[in-house]
Order: C-alpha cells, then structure tokens, then sequence
C-alpha cells in the first residue's frame, strides 16, 4: 500500500483559524483513519498550516518522509499561498482534497489553491467530498496507487537485453526522454550474455528445474526435434542467466529482443519470459519481473505502471486477430503470457495444470518450448504507452477475458498459432475505433478496473489520457 502525508490548511487569520482549527483537525483525522483502515500508511504534519512558515517547515516535514502521494487537505476557506509554499517543499505527486460543507467554504479553498498550482504549472490532482463515502475513498485510493506507481519508476533500471526487434520504432525509446520524464535510466546488455551465462549454470538445479515443469504442466510435448529435454533445459539455464543479469545490474524491469538472433539459432525466450512475469518459479515464490518480449521498451514501462497500481502479473499480448462474430479478440503473443494467468492462482499448481508447453512452430527454428495456455476469464482494464509526434499518450480500454466450452476454445485457438497462449478479450469499445487509432501491435492488461488510476498517473506525468469506448476521453490535441 502507499505511503501518504497530509497537510491540513487553515485561513491565515489568527482568530478565524483559531475558531476552524478544531474542524480542520476533525477533517483530517477522518481522512487519516479512513486511509489506514485500508491498510495504507499515513504521515501526518504535526501543526494545521495557517502561516507561510508553518506552510514551509511542516512541509519539509512531511516530505522527508518520502511519501508516495502528499494530500493538501482544505477543509475551509485557507489562504492559497499556503499551499503554494508546500507545494515547492513537496516534490512528489500532489493531491487536493476538500470535503463539501456548506458550513465552511472548503471547495472555495480547494479551487482558489487549485489556480494558483495551475499558473505556475505545478501538476497535481483533485478529490472532493465526505471520505466516509466509499466512493470517495476509492477516489482518494485511486490517486494513492497512481502516485505509488509513478514514484516506483523515480530511480529505477531498465535492462535492455538486444537491440530493436525486426524494424519496430514503437519498441525503442529514447533513453534521454525517459530519464527527464519517467526518472528511469536504461542499461544496454548484449545477447551473447544470455548465451555465455548459460553455459555456466549448474546442471542439477536446471535438471530439478525440468522435472518441476514435467510434473506440474498439463503437458510437456516433446517432438525429439523442436522440443526436446535438452532444449527446455537450454531454456531454463537461459532463465537463470536473465536471473543473474537482474541482479548483477540491479534490473527493475527489463526487455529481450530474441529475435531473429536467438529465436533462429539459439532457443526462444518464452520460457525465460513467462516465469520472469510469474510470482512464482520452479524454485518458490518471487517477486514479479517485468520482462518485455521484444525487448518493447515502451511496453515494459506500461507494464512496470500496471504492475505498480494493481501488484499483480501484467499482460503482454499482440493484438493479434478480431473475430467479428463473436466481436471477440484474440490476443497472442510468441509464448510470453505469464503462466499465473491461466487461473490468476497463488498456487501455481493450480496455474500449470492449464498449461501446455508445445514445440515452437516456423517462425522460430531453434526451437524450444512456447508456454501455452488460455487466459481465465474476468474483468480487465488495457493500456499501453504510446508517442504522437514525440509526445507520450496512453491508450486505455475496459474489458474482460472470456471462456467458452472446451471445443469452441480449441476451434478459436486453432485459428491463429495454436502453440502460444491466448486470451479472449471483449472490449468496450468498438472494433473500428480500435483498428483506426491504436498506435501499436501489442497491448497490456491486469485484472479489474484501473481506469481512475491511470487518468490519475496521466495527470501525474503529464501525459495523454487517450481512453477508448467506455474508457472515455478521446486523445488531446
């Protein structure tokens, strides 16, 4: 959960704040005791700012605690330069709160507070109302799980493991414009790494490791020829090399280009991939590591957001066919699908057993194994960073994965590559907007409805909201 301060402003004259001082105290400690009933953790000043210097020194305060969201909380009428002052003393992501009382013009303050923010350009969020309502929280919350998202990519590491995929612009980004906006810097790595490291990787553990996959995956097929033991072998010691990579750089999040170099004379990474996005590995239970396919820059900053706001596994699909009939569709990608979302389990048991790892197909001659399996249904929300004319935007959509019987899943599956993982996907949108302006080949995707968290981090980076069909809000111009 987030870290939140608060800082409670009060008018600047000495005997009104003397009389809404007690009220302020109130607001507050409501926001205060709603937040931590939700498990976040809450840092409040010590004084209710009602001078420049207290407005100054409490938050200097605050911020040395490093929150993830500092929330300005007027509930009455207070002197905007309060807020101002704190502003300049806070630098992270920002939030105005006011209750609505007729009593006390705490909305008059939230919007005097609000233009003088706007005029000096100073990007911050707004949320109105009683707490108690738990729409409002979820308002609040919103806002929380955005700033924690985007403070989690402040100082972080991309590894960058290959070039640019197969002539894809929209897989490469500029490094320079991801340390000024995003505050993530890329490390550059060679392929030939993963090649060198794996040959150093203990063969007992990498054994187990095989074992672990023969036992627990619904199938493992081999052909004695694009899938073989000593091929998903070649697999796992790829995982591992990735694995020490991570570490040696200290990796937050990565990407692998794959092909065509490894996919055609190496193995896939499919494998490596699918277990780096999973919690979990043959080994026990991990943390989540973005890794792209692709080596889609843009891509793993998407997912490194989602995965910020929601601590779950993230999506990587192409969009790859729609079935007009069903207006389905159907997104796939060369085997990278975490393998957590073919039942979104804690227990990977309960995950492997819908998974199949099956030979790889023509595209890739090296062979290995692709890590098939069909998405579990629920509802979804879709994003993926894109640029216009060098300007980020985010392309967002609601949605949900669906199943049907066993024979008509087959029957869809078998209509594009059967090998690597599915998930049906019905957008609330319609085909035609989505085919006229998506601005990629692939999409992104984690469980349940982040639309307010990410209009919230647009605002935050100050970048584009493009929201699609009931996602609302078409591209600014």
């Amino acid at each position: 959960m987030a870290r939140i301060g608060i800082l409670t402003m009060s008018d600047g004259r000495d005997f009104v704040h003397k009389d809404v001082e007690k009220f302020c105290r109130k607001v507050e400690a409501k926001i205060s005791s709603a937040l931590e009933a939700a498990g976040h953790e809450v840092v409040r000043a010590r004084e209710v700012v009602w001078t420049n210097r207290l407005a100054v020194s409490e938050a200097r305060r605050v911020a040395d605690a490093r929150p993830d969201l500092t929330v300005f909380n007027i509930p009455v009428w207070a002197f905007p330069h309060f807020s101002m002052l704190a502003a300049a003393e806070t630098p992270g992501p920002l939030l105005l709160f006011s209750n609505v009382d007729p009593r006390y013009p705490g909305m008059v303050g939230m919007l005097a507070a609000a233009g003088g923010l706007d005029q000096v350009g100073r990007t911050y969020g707004r949320v109105w109302g009683d707490v108690s309502e738990p729409e409002v929280l979820a308002r609040l919350e919103a806002h929380a799980r955005a700033a924690r998202a985007v403070n989690g990519l402040r100082g972080s590491t991309f590894g960058r493991v290959g070039g640019r995929p197969m002539g894809m612009y929209t897989a490469v980004s500029n490094p320079d414009q991801w340390m000024q906006k995003f505050g993530v810097d890329v490390e550059e790595i060679d392929q030939w790494e993963l090649v060198r490291r794996s040959e150093g990787v203990e063969a007992r553990k990498v054994r187990e490791a095989r074992e672990w996959l023969e036992r627990h995956a619904a199938g493992v097929h081999y052909d004695g020829k694009q899938l073989t033991p000593e091929l998903l072998e070649r697999q796992i010691r790829s995982y591992y090399a990735m694995r020490e990579l991570i570490e040696e750089w200290n990796l937050d999040f990565s990407g692998i280009k794959a092909q065509p170099e490894l996919t055609t004379h190496f193995c896939t990474m499919d494998v490596t991939e699918a277990f780096l996005n999973d919690p979990y590995d043959w080994d026990g239970e991990k943390e989540v590591h973005v890794c792209a396919t692709e080596a889609d820059m843009d891509a793993a900053l998407t997912m490194q957001i989602l995965k910020g706001m929601s601590e779950t596994p993230v999506l990587f699909a192409d969009v790859r066919h729609y079935h007009a009939d069903r207006d389905i569709w159907d997104l796939v990608n060369s085997g990278q699908h975490a393998t957590w979302f073919a039942e979104r389990s804690d227990d990977p048991a309960e995950n492997l057993r819908r998974v199949h790892l099956y030979p790889e197909g023509f595209y890739f001659p090296a062979g290995g194994a692709s890590v098939h399996h069909l998405a579990a249904p629920g509802e979804f929300t879709f994003a993926r960073l894109t640029r216009k004319e060098g300007r980020y935007r985010m392309h967002v959509l609601k949605g949900s994965f669906e199943r049907y019987d066993a024979a008509t899943n087959e029957e869809l599956m078998r209509q594009s590559t059967y090998e690597w993982p599915h998930a049906f996907a019905r957008f609330e949108a319609e085909a035609d907007e989505v085919l006229s302006r998506y601005g990629s080949n692939h999409i992104h995707a984690v469980p349940g409805d982040r639309i307010q968290e990410l209009r919230a981090v647009c605002e935050l980076l100050d970048i584009d909201y493009d929201g699609f069909g009931s996602a609302g809000g078409g591209e600014r111009r």
